[in-house]
């Protein structure tokens, strides 16, 4: 007879088969837990790459935007920087100039995206970033006063020198063939 307090598995011997059972139970919910954690890392590296790409790029849409004329060559010229930093395709860089845009214009400060570039770019990143704004401060062939003053802020924000900033200029302009 079993009793109120007695569990039937025991009273019935399956004791070794309630083991068996709880110990595959176990297992699956161990699987299960280290699939989703091992495809949540994956997606949260990619995330992290993505929301580098994508503050990098916002800034160069601010440098852009900065004289009021986002033209062609800015817009070219962001796609090609694109393009090569990232190692993506044409495509790939104009969607990502487009969410940039689109990121810019709803922010109402560039603080947040050099703080994700500074967390998350070396210091040679960095400086290789303020040269691509450069690039982009140059696309039309003039430096506009608010993108020189763009500039300064940005290499404060980002961490970078004031001589490793106008060394990234210096390279810019030769490579441009400006005379500034």
């Amino acid at each position: 007879m079993i009793g109120k307090r007695q569990r039937p598995q025991i009273a019935w011997g399956c004791t070794e088969h309630a083991r068996v059972i709880r110990k595959a139970v176990l297992d699956k919910i161990k699987a299960l837990f280290s699939d989703q954690l091992a495809a949540g890392k994956a997606i949260a590296g990619h995330h992290e790459t993505d929301q580098l790409q994508l503050a990098a790029v916002a800034l160069l849409v601010e440098a852009a935007q900065m004289d009021n004329d986002f033209g062609e060559e800015e817009r070219h010229k962001i796609v090609e920087l694109v393009q090569r930093r990232f190692e993506l395709n044409k495509a790939e860089s104009e969607e990502l100039l487009q969410a940039a845009s689109k990121k810019v214009d709803q922010s109402i400060e560039i603080f947040s995206f050099t703080r994700v570039l500074d967390d998350g770019f070396s210091e040679d990143e960095r400086v290789e970033l303020m040269e691509m704004l450069w690039e982009v401060a140059y696309a039309d062939g003039t430096l506009h006063d608010y993108e020189a003053n763009l500039m300064r802020r940005l290499a404060g924000l980002l961490h970078v020198t004031d001589r490793d900033s106008g060394e990234a200029r210096k390279r810019v302009i030769s490579r441009l063939g400006l005379g500034a």
